[in-house]
């Protein structure tokens, strides 16, 4: 099995290139970009140093089906999708905020309420919760989406008052945020799931306010089982999770945080593998479907040969 960490494709009309910690974007002369979702994994925003087979391919076809599913809510960037690990899409100036949304106190705001804050993003959180229990409500703790290192939380009064996104486009986002999270969760709960949290992205194409990049995909979400949720929470049990989480809890456990002088630990092939194997099951949990693995013997090759035949047809 080949993983695809590195790429520099040349496309027809390209102009600009894009590499992000797990998608490489190729923006194109015809107002068009291919997405190229890599099988680079990272976590603490920084790469992980090896990639995991198919999991490009989990998730450009995970979030593809989110999108179409989702396009009575929002419009969205996507078009096409030629190959298992390559959207093509409108391109879209982004927003250069993270539009989270959390049901329960899980990840990121848990370690927080550990800490003994209350407040999130100017969101208030009650007293007497533990981790992973579900919140009163749906909230949004926005983020600042950074080009480099760490991604910032931020309230959203901090966000009106620097301007940084004009008000009225701002609460269009909170709205797709809220209403996207409902159809997530509800998918979710069709097949066994609870969808505990997860994050939108943004655009203006033509002045319109667009769903861009992924959703509802193990990168930019977390999953719970719902079968035994509640018995486990009773008994202040770990959740069985669908996430990319128990990657970040096996570097903490191995002393990485990507904080300032921490040495990135060695991955074991079995590490590899066992993580490949979650996002095949979450691929098959959530869309119901049998997960058909792409031919990886040239993964490079099968990628240029199906993106230039749907340009060159376009």
């Amino acid at each position: 099995m080949q993983a695809l960490t590195k790429n520099t494709f040349e496309f027809k009309g390209q102009n600009q290139v894009y590499h992000g910690k797990v998608r490489d974007v190729y923006t194109l002369d015809n107002g068009l970009l291919v997405m190229v979702a890599s099988d680079r994994i990272s976590a603490f925003d920084h790469i992980l140093p090896k990639g995991i087979p198919y999991k490009g391919q989990v998730l450009n076809e995970v979030a593809t089906m989110f999108l179409n599913a989702t396009k009575d809510i929002v419009p969205n960037w996507l078009i096409a999708t030629p190959d298992p690990s390559v959207a093509i899409g409108k391109a879209c100036e982004p927003i250069r905020i993270e539009m989270v949304i959390r049901g329960y106190l899980a990840g990121h705001a848990a370690r927080e309420y550990k800490l003994g804050k209350r407040t999130l993003c100017g969101v208030s959180l009650p007293e007497g919760l533990k981790e992973n229990d579900k919140l009163p409500q749906p909230i949004i703790t926005p983020a600042t989406k950074a080009e480099e290192g760490h991604d910032e939380d931020i309230s959203k009064e901090d966000i009106l008052a620097r301007g940084l996104v004009e008000p009225d486009i701002y609460a269009q986002m909170e709205q797709y945020t809220y209403a996207l999270f409902e159809r997530g969760t509800q998918m979710a709960a069709e097949r066994g799931l609870i969808l505990v949290d997860t994050k939108y992205e943004f655009g203006l194409h033509n002045g319109v306010v667009t769903l861009i990049d992924e959703i509802h995909t193990p990168d930019s979400s977390r999953y719970f089982y719902a079968e035994g949720y509640q018995e486990r929470q009773n008994n202040d049990e770990p959740q069985k999770q669908l996430s990319k989480e128990f990657v970040r809890q096996w570097l903490i456990e191995n002393g990485f945080q990507g904080l300032d002088g921490q040495q990135m630990p060695v991955m074991p092939d079995a590490f590899v593998q066992t993580i490949s194997e979650r996002y095949i099951e979450l691929f098959e949990r959530i869309t119901g479907k049998r997960f058909e693995k792409a031919d990886t013997q040239n993964i490079v090759s099968r990628i240029e040969t199906n993106v230039n035949a749907y340009l060159l047809n376009d």
